[in-house]
């Protein structure tokens, strides 16, 4: 890992590394939208056998019931457990994130409530193939249930029998077959054979991420995840720790970006020479090695504060505070997950924690935490205006109303009267 100071040269090329776009993913995603847009499953078909050559149609789109059954008793008991225990953590989280609802009286006469309602139709979107992120089956579907959603189709490219036993385990009967950004346009739009959701949720590689913001104007999505962000900020501690869990992030994708944060340089220098030991121990085909060699970095900054300030400024998706940092944690205002302590290794926030893993990247924990139940919720408002509240209110709103030249907002009070 290279070793720089903390200047605001380099916090410029560090911040401008991650704004890029891919022009060729959202010309490529682009052409299969709007092709699977307009022919449906003939096109939902061929994308799928050009791209993860898998030959689909009608009768085999849909996992079916006797293979989700098999995949789960062929798993082992381990394996369950774990998904149990991982899957009763995220619950225990999103049951307390749930927004509640609640009515107060706003002045006499003026009642205001909020009402919490699922969304009705959802799709996961779960990257397959040899590495299925089994885990993100939990972090979009637990939830989901969490919030009351009724209908829950999980897409999911040619998944592993340890994703069809979770999807076993979890309750989810809808699986299908398909992947890419045919698939984000199948679930968008939907297709004879795959029916329209009302919200994307999950990860995936650049085409599927250009996907999702295409169809975003007629379709919500949960967010734009680009590559996996890890951020240590510590002046002391173990660097054996603090290595692993850059190396970590740092397998996820070539772009992923591994920095460590400290006012030490010789500190610095021993997490450096730790991550290249630990490095060493992996197979050269680990996306670590490269996604390190192009965006991992050992920053020294001249004190605490200027640490904090780019961290704040970065707004890593996820960021490690080692040591005793609750005082650091008070000063933290962006981050998508934030794990103190020496124990809290950021695998844990990954899949057992039951904190949600997918996070806001590329600055935008500057605006937004990570997924939660309320982003498969709607919070609808209610009024409720009595006769005595009505006179207290009328002149309020006829002021208004003939302020901004809306003289009929201002009748349908005057009508009442």
């Amino acid at each position: 890992m290279r070793i720089l100071r903390l200047t605001k040269r380099t916090q410029e090329t560090v911040l401008k590394s991650r704004r890029h776009s891919s022009r060729d993913a959202e010309s490529v995603a682009s052409r299969i939208v709007d092709d699977v847009r307009r022919r449906g499953d003939r096109a939902l078909f061929f994308w799928t056998k050009r791209l993860d050559r898998l030959s689909l149609d009608p009768t085999n789109v849909w996992v079916s019931r006797a293979e989700l059954k098999s995949a789960h008793q062929s798993v082992s008991r381990a394996f369950t457990a774990a998904v149990d225990r991982a899957a009763g953590n995220i619950r225990a989280v999103s049951r307390r994130q749930k927004p509640q609802e609640w009515a107060i009286e706003v002045e006499p006469g003026v009642r205001a409530g909020q009402r919490v309602r699922p969304i009705e139709s959802i799709g996961c979107y779960l990257p397959g193939g040899r590495f299925s992120l089994v885990s993100t089956l939990l972090m979009t579907v637990v939830p989901a249930q969490e919030a009351g959603v009724r209908n829950i189709v999980v897409a999911s490219p040619q998944p592993s029998r340890s994703l069809l036993a979770a999807a076993e385990r979890m309750g989810v009967r809808s699986v299908a077959r398909v992947g890419g950004a045919q698939a984000i346009a199948a679930l968008a739009y939907g297709t004879r054979s795959i029916p329209r959701v009302d919200k994307i949720f999950g990860p995936g590689n650049r085409f599927v991420t250009a996907a999702k913001r295409l169809v975003s104007a007629d379709c919500a999505i949960d967010l734009l995840a680009g590559p996996t962000e890890a951020v240590v900020l510590a002046a002391s501690g173990n660097p054996r720790f603090i290595a692993a869990d850059l190396i970590a992030q740092a397998e996820h994708d070539r772009d992923a970006v591994s920095i460590f944060v400290t006012t030490s340089f010789e500190f610095g220098r021993a997490v450096a020479s730790e991550v290249e030991q630990q490095l060493s121990e992996l197979p050269k085909a680990n996306l670590a090695w490269r996604s390190l060699a192009s965006s991992g970095a050992v920053l020294i900054a001249r004190n605490l504060a200027e640490a904090v300030r780019f961290v704040n400024l970065f707004a890593p998706e996820h960021l490690s505070l080692p040591g005793k940092a609750k005082d650091v944690l008070d000063k933290i205002d962006s981050a998508g997950s934030v794990f103190l302590g020496d124990w809290s290794a950021q695998s844990f926030g990954d899949y057992a924690s039951g904190t949600n893993h997918v996070l806001p990247t590329g600055g935008a924990a500057r605006t937004r935490g990570g997924l939660s139940v309320s982003d498969f919720v709607k919070c609808i408002s209610v009024q409720e205006v009595s006769r005595k509240g009505f006179g207290r209110l009328a002149p309020v709103a006829q002021e208004f109303a003939r302020a901004e030249g809306l003289e009929a907002h201002a009748r349908s009070v005057e009508v009442r009267k």
